[in-house]
């Protein structure tokens, strides 16, 4: 498993003040059965909590393999979550993650505020009438095990669309304030700044080179790939889209020269030039893998 490197202790524990409302820690949140201290937190930190993540929705298949999800919880206390990017193109050529740690109370607390807010297998969030919209997928560890659910456009169907019962409708709130919540709490945190989230495995999405058209009056300039070899191993056949994943010393050299690239930068190996979109692997992914079950 990835875990993480620097400092991101120095984030503190953060107490969820927007989440008072929630039961007791610990009261819903049971772990899965690993070792376990004495909090009731599983013993192993890479173990996943809680994660927010969109699935679908009208953007590329390369987009879709490199996406992150929205908000990832540890149990060790860490919060792994998107950061603000700057509205401009190109883009920075890597996304800006973040990290926070909150308490084993928070983090029990949280857990039981996603259960008061209807996730739990079966739910039922209707479909509504939109088209291309992604789908947030909630998985949260209760007593009861693993529970996931998704809600298609949950965040751009109307109130009052007329596709969904009354009952439907209701739980979509419930669930739609859980995600405003969460947003907050990374957006807004009470304890503590958050930090840069520096991954131990570093994945890039590949794919040969093609001037974009965009209509700008440069071209973007190159940079040479410090990584892994590319193409690297094929994520799928019918995209053409390839992977490789970087460790250690390649890993440092890839972060320190995105910061001099774009997302429309094309990387040089071998003497011929790629696009990359680099995706920070998570402590609970291994490498690229885990990202061919992208939807």
């Amino acid at each position: 498993m990835t875990r993480l490197r620097g400092l991101w202790t120095a984030a503190g524990a953060v107490t969820l003040l927007l989440l008072s409302g929630c039961a007791q820690a610990g009261a819903g949140a049971e772990a899965p059965p690993s070792a376990t201290g004495s909090s009731g937190v599983p013993g192993d930190g890479d173990t996943l909590m809680l994660r927010v993540a969109h699935s679908g929705g009208f953007v590329g298949p390369d987009a879709l393999a490199g996406r992150m999800p929205e908000t990832s919880v540890y149990a060790d206390g860490r919060v792994i979550f998107n950061g603000p990017v700057p509205a401009v193109y190109p883009g920075p050529a890597l996304p800006n993650v973040q990290v926070l740690t909150i308490s084993p109370d928070a983090l029990g607390a949280l857990i039981d505020k996603a259960v008061a807010a209807g996730v739990e297998d079966g739910a039922d969030f209707g479909h509504p009438g939109v088209a291309d919209a992604p789908t947030t997928e909630i998985t949260v560890w209760t007593a009861s095990g693993e529970q996931k659910v998704g809600a298609e456009a949950l965040n751009e169907a109307r109130a009052d669309d007329p596709e969904l019962t009354a009952a439907q409708k209701q739980a979509r709130e419930k669930l739609l304030a859980f995600t405003e919540q969460l947003n907050k709490m990374t957006t807004e945190p009470t304890g503590g700044t958050p930090q840069e989230y520096r991954p131990e495995t570093l994945a890039a999405i590949v794919r040969p080179y093609v001037e974009p058209g965009d209509g700008l009056p440069e071209r973007p300039q190159t940079a040479e790939w410090p990584g892994p070899a590319l193409p690297g191993e094929s994520l799928s056949p019918t995209t053409g889209l390839s992977c490789v994943t970087a460790t250690g010393k390649q890993a440092d050299a890839v972060l320190a020269a995105a910061k001099d690239a774009n997302s429309a930068t094309p990387w040089i190996s071998g003497g011929d030039a790629y696009s990359v979109r680099l995706r920070p692997l998570l402590p609970d992914e291994t490498g690229c893998a885990d990202l061919k079950a992208a939807r």
